[in-house]
């Protein structure tokens, strides 16, 4: 599909780094005098290249592909990365990324392309014009020269920061919005991209898309996700990533992973607490991309049971009643006995305790099933003391909530837990909880509604507070009004699925680490909706929503994919919220 016309210009340059001598390959993107909006303030240049006193700004105006070197020829997997750095449309500055990307994306088998875009910010235009013009032209030069250099044109894939994740967004969702009048036959070759990972995506609602930071953070009925994002039938699959105290508000991600959702297209969504501004997560792009099959197929799934199958880092096991006899509240005959079990590590290595329950829709529950073994033993490797909790099911009758019975055996263990912290020369005040399923909406009873009592005191257990300092729910169900009962019927997308009122976020809220697959039944909306709300308070929570995964993703995954390293996602947010011992 060449061109018969000259339609680029081809710069080699020679470009010799420490670690890697290379010839790099520049590809102007348009031919001389066909530049849409040309604007004579406007270069293409990263900032190292026009920060050096010896750049002539005339020879830089035109935006380029830079094609690195390609992969070796045992890893290449026939697909090709194009990199886009951020700089508020006013420079492309993220030179380190870019370096970073190249590397990684080169070495796992991609042929990367750096695209640089014109800036600083055209005049009397939208800030993003001319680059979403350079953009969509330059995918086409990609995809048109696949044959040559090596790769599938349909396994092109973007990874961007900031500004450049707002153009990438662009290319991702509105590749059948014409951004400039066709100029050759180049143009005939389709614009869309394949994925997208895209890192802290700027301007993307209302109240900053005029090129600020968001005004409102994101807030607001009458703050919505910007309308230049059309959500077309080529848009593709994104890995979303953000950190939760960006002024470049996360608010926009979450709202580009509903728009994908209620598109029905595969996303992932990645929230970092208390981070800022910038890149975070690589690793989980990477993980997202292999999920996909866009690095070849998936290694066979294996069973998490089997993976931590040993006790060998427990030391010892106590087991005890939650309630004494006789003074269980709404005890019914039906239901099972609650008791707790703890499990103390060989090495105690911190003085935090996590208590840990499971699933089962309120009407059955198990303390040596895959959703807390494993978690279990992973924490007591770790060197912390696990408390594992039975709590009662099948669900309460005579008009009780279905959690009722549950929330009551939660609070209680909790008081115990804590009253006996100090003697067993552990903090009683560095306790959390995790739950998955019925149990991630437990999770969400410990974690919001502590004040609000759930029975009578009994004893001077029940003087201790049960508030937790951090939670972790795992595919927590019944959390949106759509699915209070089963699942989420509208899969929690429309504005209408609010949380269920039985949550009280009341002042001792804490922070909670959501795991969640993409394609659950019980929505991963739900996790999404509360880590807003939690936001929205003031508190910093973490969120992980994994791609083509549903209910129960961890019981069996394949290697490599965010579903088989998910421990590792509780490990680090443990490291952020225990204190320092």
């Amino acid at each position: 599909m060449k061109n018969t016309m000259m339609r680029h210009l081809t710069i080699v340059l020679g470009m010799f780094f420490a670690l890697n001598a290379s010839a790099w390959e520049r590809e102007l993107i348009w031919p001389k005098g066909k530049m849409p909006d040309a604007q004579p303030h406007q270069i293409a240049a990263m900032t190292d290249e026009a920060g050096s006193e010896k750049f002539e700004a005339d020879k830089h105006r035109v935006a380029y592909l830079e094609w690195y070197d390609a992969p070796q020829k045992e890893t290449k997997n026939g697909g090709c990365m194009i990199l886009i750095s951020g700089g508020g449309y006013n420079s492309c500055c993220d030179v380190g990324l870019i370096k970073l990307w190249r590397e990684t994306f080169t070495q796992l088998g991609f042929q990367c392309v750096n695209f640089v875009y014109r800036t600083p910010r055209p005049e009397g235009l939208p800030v993003y014009q001319t680059a979403w013009e350079d953009a969509q032209r330059a995918v086409r030069m990609v995809r048109d020269e696949a044959k040559k250099r090596g790769f599938d044109p349909e396994k092109i894939g973007a990874i961007s920061m900031s500004a450049g994740s707002h153009l990438a967004t662009l290319l991702a969702t509105s590749s059948q919005t014409p951004a400039y009048a066709p100029i050759d036959k180049l143009d005939e070759v389709s614009c869309h991209i394949n994925w997208a990972i895209i890192n802290a995506p700027a301007y993307v609602t209302t109240d900053g898309e005029e090129g600020t930071p968001a005004t409102r953070q994101g807030y607001g009925k009458d703050v919505r996700l910007s309308s230049i994002f059309k959500f077309d039938e080529k848009t593709c699959p994104i890995s979303l990533h953000h950190g939760g105290n960006d002024e470049y508000t996360p608010n926009g991600s979450t709202l580009i992973y509903r728009e994908l959702r209620k598109h029905h297209i595969p996303a992932e969504l990645h929230l970092y607490p208390a981070k800022g501004h910038g890149a975070y997560g690589l690793e989980r792009g990477i993980e997202f991309m292999r999920q996909m099959g866009f690095m070849g197929p998936l290694e066979p799934e294996v069973e998490i049971m089997k993976r931590y199958a040993s006790d060998e880092a427990r030391r010892e096991m106590v087991t005890e009643d939650i309630w004494p006899e006789g003074k269980m509240p709404d005890a019914q005959d039906h239901q099972c006995k609650p008791y707790l079990e703890w499990h103390f590590p060989k090495e105690l290595k911190t003085k935090a305790i996590q208590i840990i329950y499971s699933g089962g829709s309120y009407e059955g529950n198990e303390t040596t099933g895959f959703e807390v073994a494993p978690a279990r033993r992973y924490l007591n490797e770790q060197g912390m003391t696990v408390v594992t909790m039975k709590y009662r099911t099948p669900r309460p009758k005579n008009g009780l909530a279905k959690h009722t019975t549950a929330w009551q055996d939660l609070q209680r263990a909790i008081r115990i837990v804590r009253s006996k912290a100090a003697s067993l020369g552990l903090d009683p005040n560095q306790i959390g909880i995790m739950g998955s399923s019925a149990g991630g909406h437990l999770t969400l009873m410990g974690v919001t509604s502590s004040m609000h009592q759930a029975y009578l005191p009994i004893d001077n257990i029940d003087r201790q507070p049960c508030n937790v300092q951090w939670g972790i729910g795992i595919y927590p169900a019944y959390v949106l009004t759509d699915g209070a009962e089963e699942t989420n019927s509208g899969g929690g997308n429309e504005d209408d699925a609010v949380l269920v009122p039985e949550f009280s976020f009341d002042l001792k809220t804490s922070p909670m680490l959501f795991i969640h697959g993409d394609a659950d039944g019980w929505a991963a909306m739900n996790s999404v909706k509360t880590w807003e709300k939690m936001r929205s308070m003031g508190i910093q929570s973490e969120l992980h929503t994994l791609a083509t995964r549903k209910h129960c993703f961890q019981n069996t995954a394949s290697p490599g994919t965010g579903s088989y390293t998910y421990l590792d996602r509780i490990g680090e947010f443990l490291q952020y919220v225990i204190k320092k011992q």
